[in-house]
């Protein structure tokens, strides 16, 4: 039995997440091995273990709730199973958030070029916007730019928006002007994003150190606090850097290191976070008979 004493130490830890977002993260991890359902009271644990009091798990649920993500639905127990909505966003945060590969300048460009009439600015407001969410820059007015392994991902989710009829989708090699290293620092803003990846590294790297320096079978608990924090903050940085090829990137980017700590903690880390809340939702299915 593994005991406080050789646990590491959660302690110190701080998560600037929000219980919505923890709640979502959960979710996506665990919710999906039972049909995309958990029991309220098996939220409300698991979101104890992470420090979220009751209260504000409720509350964050019917957020979540009004969004259109979650739908209330009793089996044994009250619980609230993800709606087809939230598994198709997840199904298609799986694709971005796991994906360990950068593109090589070989790979070549995807434009999106669209115009939409003056009439209909909450559409272009919302192809913008999906497009900003997808990874892409801005070329030039109307011309957004991401690395091609987009392509599918991005006619999926135009097409199924309604907006494929207000762009065309391009695939692209620069031939020549200007240097390509320098037109994506003015395609995306790299400095933001280093500075992501810095608070990121900032914020994990201890558990990195933790996690090293332990040695047997990982705890539980520890495991499941330490990982689902670990993807909370990690989900939303693929989608504002597309994969972008390191040979266009400043040197030493933070990128390249933020992924190695991610998918480092997460290969040390999955098997005994999800062991973990099998046991969790297990407890107290056999509390609430």
């Amino acid at each position: 039995m593994t005991t406080a004493h050789n646990r590491p130490d959660t302690d110190a830890l701080t998560s600037t997440a929000q219980p919505r977002q923890l709640i979502v993260t959960v979710y996506g991890l665990y919710a999906r091995m039972d049909g995309g359902w958990l029991s309220v009271a098996s939220i409300i644990d698991l979101l104890g273990d992470l420090g979220v009091d009751s209260a504000a798990v409720r509350s964050s649920i019917s957020r979540l709730k009004r969004r259109g993500v979650l739908q209330a639905e009793r089996r044994d127990a009250a619980g609230y199973a993800l709606s087809a909505e939230g598994l198709a966003i997840l199904r298609e945060g799986d694709q971005r958030i796991f994906r360990r590969e950068r593109a090589s300048v070989g790979d070549g460009w995807l434009l999106a070029v669209f115009s939409v009439p003056e009439n209909e600015r909450s559409k272009r407001h919302l192809l913008r916007s999906r497009l900003g969410r997808l990874g892409f820059g801005t070329a030039a007015p109307g011309v957004w730019i991401a690395p091609a392994h987009l392509r599918d991902t991005t006619i999926e989710t135009l097409r199924g928006l309604g907006l494929d009829g207000y762009a065309d989708l391009f695939r692209a090699d620069h031939l020549a002007f200007g240097n390509v290293r320098e037109k994506v620092r003015q395609w995306w803003d790299l400095d933001e994003l280093e500075a992501l990846y810095a608070t990121f590294l900032t914020e994990h790297t201890p558990a990195l150190r933790r996690w090293n320096g332990y040695r047997g079978v990982p705890d539980g608990h520890t495991a499941f606090v330490d990982y689902v924090r670990l993807l909370t903050d990690w989900r939303h940085l693929p989608y504002l850097d597309p994969g972008l090829p390191e040979e266009l990137l400043p040197e030493g980017w933070h990128g390249i290191r933020a992924a190695d700590l991610f998918f480092t903690l997460r290969e040390r880390l999955e098997k005994a976070a999800r062991e973990f809340v099998e046991h969790t939702v297990r407890a107290q299915h056999e509390r609430s008979r």
